[in-house]
């Protein structure tokens, strides 16, 4: 398949600058995927259709104040360096926004006395930089949290930027499917007989870096570091072999599981062609490593049941993911319906429930 066959027109306008109060009040579009059909409700309305004894799998991942503010030492020229996954200690993979940052450039952060030095350049604008010290600390103090670039309206409250349920601090976006989940509808979820299962997945370089091959079994994941531990993998095997069902909650949740389905069949998450391959559902074992599987249509898919969802960017991994899930040619009519309906698009847009 080809990238252009996953792309669609979005006027402008429908990109959403800023979440709804509360954030259970969004929309939410409701695909069958066997039928195609096509509602339209609110997201506080996903209680009726879940059934008790069903699992949502959540991503527990929180955004660091990931972008910071440099000038290069010699010439003081500013450089945006956008922190994506630490290494070590005090060396970090980044992304930096800035004119010759070379190996050897040091670069200081305003108003302290931290600085860091451009260790490796790698390819575009990544690069590997080493800190005076360890900056996990300090970087409320260094950074703020960063947005996506299409939105452009600043955040009042960086928490707004952040699910309920987030408390481990790794990535450098919120996985924003689950920006809809307010606390008194995870207790009603649960008063309902839903079970929760939570899951790790450090959101990284993808998040920003679009697709640029044609052929899409050419596009190379970078990897992101995900964690399922022995308890949230007992959870999912104990519901998938009494036939109840699995919701991943956001993209995020989904790679980490199919991580995890791969990973317990014995395949390999990093190769395409074990992705079609036809094996027997068997209970998923707890893993923590990297992954960089990348689902397209023809992926087999072993472990999700349904999935909450976002509505994503044109020619991203993320649209040809759902698209798999169910197909492309549902999925681009049901984004010319959202579009046709007003749904708003995008991380503080609204959701889609794909059953």
């Amino acid at each position: 398949m080809n990238l252009s066959d996953f792309d669609y027109d979005l006027p402008e306008h429908l990109i959403a600058q800023e979440p709804v109060e509360p954030r259970d009040s969004s929309r939410l579009m409701v695909i069958d995927r066997r039928t195609g059909e096509i509602q339209h409700r609110i997201f506080r309305d996903i209680l009726e259709y879940v059934q008790p004894g069903d699992v949502l799998v959540y991503n527990t991942t929180r955004v660091i104040p990931a972008r910071l503010h440099a000038i290069k030492s010699k010439t003081g020229g500013k450089v945006e360096v956008l922190l994506l996954r630490q290494l070590g200690k005090a060396r970090w993979h980044v992304l930096t926004g800035g004119r010759k940052v070379e190996a050897g450039v040091v670069l200081k952060f305003t108003g302290t006395n931290v600085s860091c030095t451009v260790m490796e350049v790698l390819e575009a604008s990544e690069r590997i930089v080493e800190f005076s010290e360890p900056v996990n600390d300090l970087l409320r103090q260094l950074g703020e949290t960063p947005l996506p670039p299409y939105i452009h309206k600043p955040l009042a409250d960086s928490e707004r930027y952040q699910t309920v349920y987030s408390h481990q601090e790794g990535s450098a976006a919120a996985p924003t499917a689950g920006l809809h989940f307010t606390p008194e509808l995870l207790l009603a979820l649960r008063d309902h007989g839903v079970q929760m299962a939570s899951c790790v997945l450090h959101i990284g370089l993808d998040t920003f870096q679009p697709v640029h091959v044609e052929r899409i079994t050419d596009h190379k994941m970078h990897s992101e570091h995900a964690l399922l531990t022995a308890e949230n993998a007992r959870i999912i095997n104990e519901a998938k072999l009494s036939g109840r069902r699995i919701f991943a909650v956001g993209t995020t949740s989904v790679r980490t599981l199919e991580t995890a389905g791969i990973l317990s069949a014995g395949g390999d998450p990093s190769r395409p062609q074990d992705m079609g391959a036809l094996c027997p559902w068997r209970p998923v074992t707890a893993f923590e490593r990297d992954t960089d599987l990348f689902i397209y249509p023809g992926y087999r898919w072993r472990v999700v049941d349904n999935m909450i969802t976002n509505f994503h960017l044109p020619k991203s991994t993320l649209l040809m993911m759902i698209s798999s899930f169910a197909t492309r040619e549902l999925i681009l009519h049901a984004y010319e319906v959202a579009k046709q309906e007003g749904y708003r698009f995008f991380s503080f847009g609204d959701a889609m429930l794909l059953l």
